[in-house]
């Protein structure tokens, strides 16, 4: 089956990941509300149900029914579900036991987590550069997280969020892992759609640990969670379809302006020095990754090139 054009439309790339960033952010922010009286598990259902529609919708409407809705490695699908099911309910239940511009915060550990988690398991080369960007990183966090961690009690709500937070990024990391090798049998709509169908099942099995009848603007807030979760996803996958990854991943940091407008407006929250000078750290490692990854692409398009002109090569 024909898969749908690629054509080169950078502006047009950008608007649409600033778009699905906003919108995720958004989708914070309604989950943080709602979990203040939903258990995660609960939200993570309604989150990942209400999707399921809007996402076969965007696969028919693209004609990959069949590629989306036939595994071709259907326990490879299970663990990226385990695992990201798993950091979705870390990541909503520090939602709502911190700022929305701490979470996004620490969030962005994702990418240095990956590489380290890359290189253990994938045995993937890290060298200066992404050493360099890790240790940056990991610097980063810690500023973040250290007003969390340095209080005499450890069982302090917040700094269980912020712990739950940290887990839910290396998670994420280890899904971006395990979605690299996935993609050499699987088409992306498939990895999309069946996420959120094992999602749904997966979170079913946190029902008896306090599920509750959620009063109807919790459930309002969580089925539009669902349904802008939804289209964030496909405005983000589009995105590449007009742009390329390089090019759009640093966009990915536009949430921390959007995290701090929201937090402000909705929450009353306003980010401490901490947490900025931290921030600052950990997107600055994670830049350094998206560059060194640019480079490392460039080469390796030159040396392919290379390899069609010189037999050599």
């Amino acid at each position: 089956m024909a898969q749908p054009a690629i054509s080169n439309n950078p502006s047009f790339a950008i608007t649409l990941k600033l778009m699905a960033v906003f919108l995720f952010m958004v989708m914070a922010a309604m989950i943080k509300v709602a979990t203040q009286n939903v258990p995660s598990g609960e939200a993570v259902f309604f989150r990942s149900l209400f999707a399921i529609p809007v996402i076969t919708f965007w696969i028919w409407q693209r004609g990959e029914l069949r590629e989306g809705l036939v595994p071709k490695n259907l326990m490879g699908h299970v663990w990226r579900g385990l695992f990201g099911t798993s950091a979705m309910a870390l990541n909503f239940a520090g939602l709502g036991l911190l700022p929305l511009p701490e979470v996004t915060a620490i969030g962005y550990a994702t990418p240095i987590f990956t590489v380290i988690l890359a290189a253990v398991m994938l045995n993937e080369r890290i060298r200066l550069v992404r050493i360099s960007a890790v240790a940056l990183g990991l610097i980063g966090v810690m500023i973040v997280m250290w007003p969390r961690l340095s209080v005499s009690d450890l069982t302090n709500a917040a700094t269980i969020g912020a712990l739950m937070v940290l887990g839910s990024s290396i998670l994420r990391a280890l899904v971006q892992v395990h979605v690299r090798q996935l993609v050499r049998t699987e088409h992306t709509a498939a990895i999309v759609f069946w996420f959120s169908v094992t999602a749904t099942v997966l979170s079913l099995l946190t029902l008896p640990f306090g599920w509750v009848v959620p009063k109807i603007s919790d459930l309002a807030l969580l089925i539009g969670a669902g349904v802008i979760g939804g289209v964030a996803q496909i405005l983000v996958t589009s995105s590449y379809r007009f742009g390329a990854a390089s090019m759009l991943a640093p966009f990915d940091y536009a949430s921390m302006l959007f995290a701090i407008v929201i937090g402000w407006v909705v929450f009353a929250e306003l980010p401490t020095a901490a947490m900025l000078l931290g921030g600052c750290l950990v997107i600055a490692g994670g830049a350094l990754i998206i560059w060194r990854e640019r480079q490392l692409g460039l080469k390796g398009g030159r040396a392919r090139a290379r390899s069609v002109t010189d037999p050599k090569a």
